[in-house]
């Protein structure tokens, strides 16, 4: 499998992951702290030959997703579930650690947000469908991060994350629904 864009990792050992999966270029931040320098390349890439942004399903990925994503518009996303970045033995959670095919998997679903927000689902829908401040909220979020493939957000950054990927009620009430299948079915 060849990627034409170029792929926005952590480190070198996501980009030798990355390697074992695809036949893809990265470019490494080298940590939370991207400098002006690294933004500057990924917005050489985007303009070239477009950019995906694949970072650890963690807080420091998070936050190097989101600088990104603030100075070089237009980028994908990719995202891995977290559980298919865990480490062998539990210690550690990154891209480096993801089996082939889960990166493959990844890559295949990345998607762009787009900046314009639709009011479709409003704050108080994710409220009423328990996915923000109740019991269980965390566990839902996770689920619905997956179904819709725009990965895992705290509770106030979900309302954010489905109207960058423009996510209709529609598609958030299909997903909401196996969301429930999946409580009743433990």
């Amino acid at each position: 499998m060849k990627i034409r864009e170029i792929i926005v990792v952590e480190g070198k050992d996501d980009t030798t992951a990355i390697k074992r999966a695809i036949d893809a270029d990265t470019i490494e931040t080298n940590g939370s702290a991207v400098n002006q320098a690294t933004i500057e390349k990924v917005k050489r890439a985007q303009e070239t030959r477009g950019v995906i942004i694949f970072t650890d399903p963690d807080f420091p990925g998070e936050k190097i997703r989101k600088t990104i994503a603030e100075n070089v518009p237009g980028c994908k996303h990719a995202f891995l579930p977290k559980e298919a970045a865990i480490a062998k033995g539990g210690k550690g959670v990154g891209v480096e650690h993801a089996k082939p095919e889960a990166i493959r998997e990844a890559l295949k679903d990345a998607q762009t947000m787009h900046e314009t927000i639709s009011e479709e689902i409003s704050q108080e829908d994710l409220i009423t469908a328990g996915l923000v401040g109740g019991e269980g909220s965390k566990e839902r979020r996770i689920l619905l991060g997956k179904l819709l493939k725009i990965g895992y957000t705290n509770g106030k950054q979900l309302h954010k994350r489905l109207m960058m990927f423009q996510i209709s009620k529609l598609e958030f009430a299909e997903a909401l629904a196996v969301v429930r299948l999946e409580e009743k079915n433990e």
